[in-house]
């Protein structure tokens, strides 16, 4: 609610509501929700000609929405950190950016100890499309076991 007031709102009363919706969202578990009331703040500030002040919104927005994949909207960080002097720091690439979505959910759940069978069932899928996924996986990360996968510590 604060952080639809803020975009509505201007001056102090829209600082106000800016940092009541990143507080309120910090204690919650909407991170994506989080990092764009950053990003948006961090717009707002500098637009207001307050650029330290924005850099430190847009780089805590550039960084939560780069560790959950939201390009488009690291992107968009990126770009305003830019416009206020800064370089924003280029991802590192990890070996499960190779990953197709689906591997990476079958390798997180493998990683925990569950089964091909178990894995199938949660997903909707069978155990031996599992093991087709579990191939892929093996070989994009370059390892041949279920205890290397659990020992990568995937993101």
């Amino acid at each position: 609610m604060a952080h639809s007031q803020a975009l509505m709102s201007t001056g102090s009363s829209a600082e106000d509501q800016y940092r009541a919706a990143i507080e309120h969202l910090g204690s919650s578990r909407m991170r994506g929700y989080l990092a764009r009331a950053h990003l948006v703040y961090g717009e707002w500030l500098r637009r207001e000609g307050r650029r330290r002040d924005a850099r430190d919104q847009l780089r805590t927005a550039h960084q939560l929405l780069t560790d959950m994949g939201a390009e488009a909207f690291a992107a968009r960080a990126a770009s305003e950190l830019r416009a206020t002097g800064e370089h924003p720091r280029a991802r590192t690439a990890q070996p499960t950016d190779e990953l197709t979505t689906q591997e990476l959910h079958v390798a997180r759940l493998v990683a925990t100890g569950a089964t091909s069978r178990e894995v199938g069932t949660q997903l909707f899928l069978s155990p031996r499309t599992i093991e087709a996924h579990l191939r892929n996986i093996f070989r994009k990360l370059g390892i041949t076991s279920r205890r290397q996968l659990k020992e990568l510590n995937l993101p």
